[in-house]
């Protein structure tokens, strides 16, 4: 069976003192809650300080981004092999990443290939913009993006996926519980004619406007497995809130 997650993206917000401040008054919450894979992202320079305030505890912890190549000159850039140690999960191919910095299908690929290989687990984002949906190609789109971006893999293992409709991150506008399942369905009947039997372990994850309101309502579908969260993971006591209601959905 799919492991439950909830993973919380904090996007360029908190310095590292908030850093500190906010997993701390997380981590008595989520400790105590069971059943579901506990995850925060935080930004590259607090990667450290949450690793080492999270010691001892049920919290994972995740990187917001990687770059394929093992070191070089690549300014500004962090690789897997600084990211080992430090986290073990990577979101790679982000909407932001894709349609703000320009993030094209083949170094998405590289990223997942190059993180797979340095024992990091990527957490793949896929999702169509409003215009996409309008036109009647979503599927098409996340196909591509799934097709693409998962070229150098060659099994699921390790990787999950998170369907993020990019008209939904950050407007308050969550897709229906419905538009979200009838996209996980295809997305895992893609991956089961592609991988087989091992789709049906592959944790898919909704994100867009997720909060501990609506949370019960996605979880409750069957190809719905966890949430990547933005906004709502900023908030100590909702973030605990929200993991709490997810975790409490029985399928």
């Amino acid at each position: 069976m799919p492991s439950t997650i909830i993973a919380g993206n904090w996007k360029m917000n908190t310095t590292l003192s908030e850093a500190r401040e906010l997993v701390a008054r997380m981590r008595p919450g989520l400790d105590s809650i069971g059943g579901v894979d506990k995850v925060v992202c935080p930004p590259f320079i607090s990667l450290a300080a949450v690793r080492d305030s999270l010691q001892g505890s049920t919290i994972r912890v995740g990187a917001q981004n990687v770059y394929p190549e093992p070191k070089g000159a690549f300014t500004g850039e962090v690789s897997p092999a600084m990211l080992s140690g430090l986290c073990e999960y990577v979101i790679i191919g982000h909407s932001e990443r894709r349609h703000i910095l320009g993030e094209t299908d083949a170094l998405i690929a590289r990223k997942v290939e190059a993180a797979l290989k340095a024992g990091l687990r990527p957490i793949l984002c896929v999702g169509e913009r409003l215009q996409e949906r309008e036109q009647g190609r979503a599927e098409a789109v996340v196909e591509e993006q799934l097709r693409l971006g998962l070229e150098k893999a060659a099994t699921l293992q390790g990787i999950v996926i998170a369907y993020e409709p990019v008209w939904a991150i950050g407007t308050g506008k969550a897709a229906t519980k419905d538009d979200a399942q009838s996209m996980m369905a295809f997305i895992r009947g893609w991956l089961s004619k592609k991988y087989g039997v091992a789709a049906g372990d592959t944790s898919l994850l909704y994100g867009g406007s997720v909060n501990a309101g609506n949370v019960v309502d996605f979880m409750r579908q069957k190809d719905v497995n966890g949430a990547l969260v933005g906004g709502a993971s900023l908030d100590a006591a909702g973030f605990v809130e929200l993991t709490r209601n997810a975790a409490s959905v029985k399928k």
